[in-house]
């Protein structure tokens, strides 16, 4: 018995021996604090100057949520476009394993905009914030008609005076702001109430028509927010997040939308804005 007593004290030395020294990880189901994230937001640096390009890295074991202000990203690690020069807010909020969620600020500082800018930002947004309104001077400003067929109100088409009967205060005195700071959207009604999200834009996502006609040249996407009469009627008036861009420039915005399903020549939406 002596001689097993010592045989098995020996054989826990030897294993104890030739373990690696314990390290503090975050265990299966657990969390970390905000103070202990290890991430950062790096510039790329051309010509000895910030440039508009920034480098997110996240080496915490947590899930990624990066909101840049004009964009997100779930990603680990990634490349960015800010789109303003100054400071630029970025938000990060982790995922822990055990479900619960920590945020975090980081500011990073754009001297110049060495990376071009996609136009669409500055048509929308002016040098930072820009307001839109219905174009009063088209013979409509809101119904449907083909999709990939019409570029504006074809079929049932509304003016002005009409569109609070179909979304009360998004007519006459109505507007939008878009906002570079954080890709804000505010939608003013004419009752002096505000609705405020973030807006995004997807210009590869173009709709080529069969002649290589450009019918739409990428798209705007809204979050929390719709634009004025942003709504589907024949579809449960549902609200509509995600537009067809058929026209951006400094003056005019046109924007569609296709009903669930739809092909060429069904029913699509059509909303023509003016900028104020």
């Amino acid at each position: 018995m002596k001689k097993l007593t010592i045989l098995y004290f020996s054989l826990l030395a030897i294993i104890f021996s030739s373990c690696d020294p314990i390290e503090k990880t975050n265990p299966i189901g657990g969390e970390i604090s905000a103070n202990e994230l290890n991430i950062k937001a790096t510039p790329i640096v051309v010509n000895g100057k910030n440039s508009n390009k920034v480098i997110l890295e996240n080496h915490s074991p947590v899930l990624s949520n990066w909101d840049y202000g004009v964009g997100t990203s779930q990603r680990q690690t990634d490349t960015v476009l800010l789109v303003v020069e100054g400071t630029n807010k970025i938000t990060f909020t982790g995922l822990n394993p055990n479900g619960t969620t920590i945020s975090k600020e980081l500011s990073v500082s754009v001297d110049e905009l060495s990376f071009p800018v996609p136009l669409e930002w500055g048509y929308l947004c002016g040098t930072g914030e820009k307001e839109w309104v219905w174009d009063t001077t088209q013979p409509a400003v809101w119904g449907n008609g083909g999709y990939m067929v019409n570029n504006a109100p074809a079929w049932w088409t509304l003016n002005i005076d009409a569109i609070d009967g179909q979304a009360a205060g998004d007519g006459v005195g109505a507007s939008m702001i878009f906002s570079l700071q954080g890709a804000s959207l505010t939608k003013n009604k004419s009752d002096g109430t505000k609705e405020k999200g973030t807006f995004s834009f997807d210009i590869t996502q173009k709709i080529v028509l069969g002649d290589g006609t450009v019918w739409a040249t990428g798209k705007l996407k809204t979050k929390a927010v719709n634009v004025l009469c942003g709504i589907s009627p024949n579809e449960g008036r549902v609200k509509v997040y995600e537009y067809d861009i058929l026209i951006i420039n400094n003056n005019q915005l046109v924007l569609s939308y296709p009903e669930a399903d739809v092909e060429v020549g069904g029913t699509a939406w059509f909303w023509m804005f003016k900028a104020k």
